[in-house]
């Protein structure tokens, strides 16, 4: 039986996803894309945390490796030094969920251990021991789909029909939770915009989200700060959040009800206004 995807089981509780909700990012390494290591201090981090919260943040993204194109790889030893005090400390003051973004198996066991209730796998749980590791948890899953690594997957990709081939490659993962004991509630899935994909691709896949329907599970899109607004209005990294934004707006109309953010009041703002949209003469105000 598929999922609901309007409810994410995340270990013990459930995230209610009637409306869309932004997912924060806090990229707690030296050398991300978007904000350049301005969150690698552990107060630094927190402090980015609690204003994603406060400005509506269903959950928090805490990364400690650098997925940008051309990034080198962090040991499970950084990433553990760099995530797991974070969490630590956001679990003791809130109740948002918080979502680790690894795919190594020793990092997602340490950061559920240290409250975290979402695996956030760029690897869609491929890399060894990882499979295993998300099933133990119990955690909430994001699969996503990368064609290649990090380093080289924007060298030329090629795809002869990307829709066709996401949504099949997600759905042999998917498959492959469920086979190792993962429940269908607790999954989700990305496109991977940006991940080994042109322009191109990535406007394709925005255009027929609606498609991804067909997997039966949450649909997460990550559009925040992209190289692609750059090669659309070419716009630098730090003036992308309106081209951000509205690239939410269509992801939600087509069907998204994760939208992974930087700018999260602006982006929930569309978020909901896209929502209002959908729900035209049904829309109650509330």
């Amino acid at each position: 039986m598929a999922a609901d995807p309007r409810r994410w089981q995340c270990a013990a509780r459930a995230l209610e996803l009637r409306a869309p909700v932004v997912m924060g990012v806090l990229n707690v390494t030296p050398d991300s894309f978007s904000d350049g290591g301005r969150f690698a201090r552990r107060d630094a981090a927190l402090a980015q945390a609690r204003r994603m919260v406060n400005e509506g943040a269903a959950i928090i993204d805490v990364g400690g490796e650098s997925t940008r194109p051309g990034a080198n790889p962090a040991s499970p030893e950084e990433e553990l030094a760099r995530t797991i005090p974070v969490i630590e400390a956001l679990r003791t003051e809130s109740d948002v969920f918080i979502s680790i973004d690894t795919s190594k198996p020793d990092v997602m066991r340490a950061a559920v251990r240290a409250g975290a209730d979402i695996i956030n796998d760029v690897r869609a749980l491929t890399e060894p021991g990882a499979l295993d590791a998300a099933t133990e948890t119990r955690a909430g899953v994001c699969l996503m789909h990368m064609r290649g690594e990090p380093r080289t997957m924007q060298a030329a990709p090629h795809y002869d029909d990307v829709i066709a081939e996401v949504c099949a490659f997600l759905a042999a993962r998917m498959a492959a939770c469920r086979a190792a004991g993962i429940e269908p509630a607790r999954l989700a899935v990305d496109p991977g915009f940006g991940f080994g994909k042109t322009v191109a691709h990535n406007l394709t896949l925005l255009r027929n989200l609606q498609r991804f329907d067909e997997l039966g599970a949450v649909l997460a899109v990550g559009l925040s700060r992209k190289s692609m607004l750059a090669k659309i209005t070419g716009r630098p990294v730090d003036q992308r959040t309106a081209g951000s934004v509205a690239l939410a707006a269509i992801a939600v109309l087509n069907g998204a009800r994760i939208v992974r953010a930087h700018d999260v009041a602006a982006t929930l703002d569309a978020v909901r206004l896209a929502a209002a949209v959908l729900k035209g003469e049904e829309f109650d105000g509330t």
